[in-house]
């Protein structure tokens, strides 16, 4: 099967229901359909290896996906926010390729490669111009939908492979077909390279949900956008909540009344922020979604009944919860191994692994499955007794003290317990003495004063023991995140090695 029977599906079942929602102009679901039937056929006359999109999230993106999806070759978004050097790097190895988007910006960089190059605009609307005469046939191609590129913190970013197996799994195994009413509205304010972008618009097409594109988000805009336009569903990053958060609590006035569920994920979230939105939308859904590129999208959830039992409870345990990730989706095997592969029991830390139909592990050249279709996250977690899911960080993010494994997140949540502290993050940085050492840069909260290093050092040694106590300690104005959220651990060691 093909991701293109999503719009098929949709399109056949209310052909003149609108779908999308961007800039001010409505598609229906038979719009954008031919739309994408259209791009497929000249993609086609065309003859490239690949339809990349480097561009903010507009129509573009699902006639585009869906058109590659049509036409056989892959789907590529690029991040528009890249350094002229990483991108052109990428550009030159998807060659050659149908470029959409920042045509003078592509050009410039990949002037050779054999790509041709198309504006947003002229894009969509050659796509409109051929519907007529489109076949409408989908073409056979190697199986691969979508192909991301990963963020690359440590090394050259890995082509990540999704195919339209991996990518239906997911969809057939978690949205219901054509559940939403013609009121339901989803925000959606990711970046279109980011595989929440991609997942969104393939959940919301399936279920029949209207999509509402934010371009680039901006709490005031989003706030606006979603009273205008009624909007039920919401995706968020911990960074976006915080902010519409904030802009609430100045005084600005929007009509949130129809927002019924909010899910969020691409980050950590701090608890006193999710506490925060569940007092602020008592009647909202709140949904936290964890998931890979790898894995095409969410792997565990921690849904809305859980949030409110959590947030209600006085059980410690239960209160903790609220910092999980929640558990796997039914569709999809877990478990945590320790470095030699074994199985751990819960409440013992270890690296999380994956397995299920949507799970890809595949990138471009190679696979990062084991023999028995595994795939290791390399992300670090437990799980507690009834089965939900904490994370630690990235595996490579542990620190490795004179040979003793330290999880980050253990100093990370002392740390966060100390009433003056906002954020806290602990890194590892090179020592003569133990291989690594720990090193700890914190965020005050408004009007408080800095804990002095001997509390800090205490509150840890009290807490844990010794040799999670930090050699070095900063103090930071705000921590460094990416778009999505993410927290950049790099910038943080980099903080060290240069001061």
């Amino acid at each position: 099967m093909n991701i293109s029977l999503i719009l098929q599906m949709a399109a056949d079942a209310d052909p003149e229901r609108i779908g999308l929602v961007c800039d001010g102009e409505r598609w229906s679901y038979r719009a954008i359909q031919r739309a994408a039937h259209g791009a497929a056929a000249n993609i086609a006359d065309i003859g490239c290896s690949h339809i990349a999109l480097l561009d903010e999230s507009s129509e573009a993106a699902p006639i585009a996906l869906f058109g590659a999806a049509l036409a056989g070759i892959p789907y590529v978004p690029l991040n528009y926010r890249l350094a002229d050097t990483d991108l052109a790097a990428l550009l030159q190895r998807i060659a050659p390729a149908y470029i959409v988007g920042d045509v003078e910006r592509a050009k410039r960089l990949a002037p050779e490669g054999g790509h041709t190059f198309c504006s947003r605009k002229d894009f969509v609307a050659a796509a409109e111009a051929a519907a007529d005469t489109a076949s409408g046939e989908e073409r056979e191609g190697e199986g691969i939908a979508a192909q991301i590129f990963t963020s690359g913190t440590t090394a050259a970013p890995k082509a990540a492979l999704l195919r339209h197996s991996n990518l239906l799994g997911y969809i057939l195994g978690t949205v219901e077909f054509c559940s939403a009413t013609e009121d339901d509205a989803q925000l959606v304010c990711v970046p279109p390279y980011h595989i929440a972008g991609i997942s969104a618009l393939l959940s919301s097409f399936y279920a029949l949900r209207r999509i509402v594109l934010l371009p680039a988000f901006d709490p005031d805009d989003w706030l606006q956008l979603a009273s205008a336009e009624r909007v039920t569903n919401a995706f968020v990053v911990p960074t976006m909540l915080a902010r519409i958060i904030e802009r609430i609590d100045e005084g600005v006035q929007a009509d949130l009344s129809a927002l019924r569920a909010i899910a969020y994920g691409g980050g950590r979230m701090p608890p006193e922020l999710i506490d925060r939105a569940l007092d602020l939308f008592p009647e909202t859904n709140f949904t936290n979604a964890y998931g890979l590129t790898e894995t095409s999208s969410t792997i565990a959830l921690l849904g809305p009944e859980e949030h409110r039992s959590a947030h209600n409870s006085s059980d410690p345990a239960v209160r903790a919860r609220l910092g999980s990730v929640g558990r796997p989706l039914p569709t999809v095997e877990l478990e945590i191994r320790d470095e030699e592969g074994k199985s751990l029991p819960a409440g013992e830390c270890g690296e999380v692994y994956v397995r299920g139909e949507q799970v890809s592990g595949e990138y471009r050249g190679k696979s990062a499955l084991d023999a028995e279709g595994w795939f290791p996250t390399r992300d670090a977690g437990w799980l507690d007794s009834e089965g939900y899911l904490f994370l630690a960080g990235r595996a490579d993010d542990v620190i490795v003290r004179g040979g003793e494994n330290i999880s980050p997140g253990e100093i990370e949540e002392v740390l966060m317990s100390h009433p003056a502290i906002a954020e806290a993050v602990a890194v590892g940085v090179p020592s003569t003495e133990w291989g690594e050492a720990v090193a700890i840069a914190i965020v005050i909260r408004p009007g408080c004063d800095r804990p002095d290093d001997t509390t800090l050092r205490t509150l840890i040694k009290d807490r844990l023991r010794s040799s999670r106590v930090p050699e070095r300690i900063a103090v930071l104005d705000e921590m460094p995140y990416n778009e999505m959220g993410k927290l950049l651990r790099r910038q943080v060691r980099a903080h060290f090695q240069d001061n």
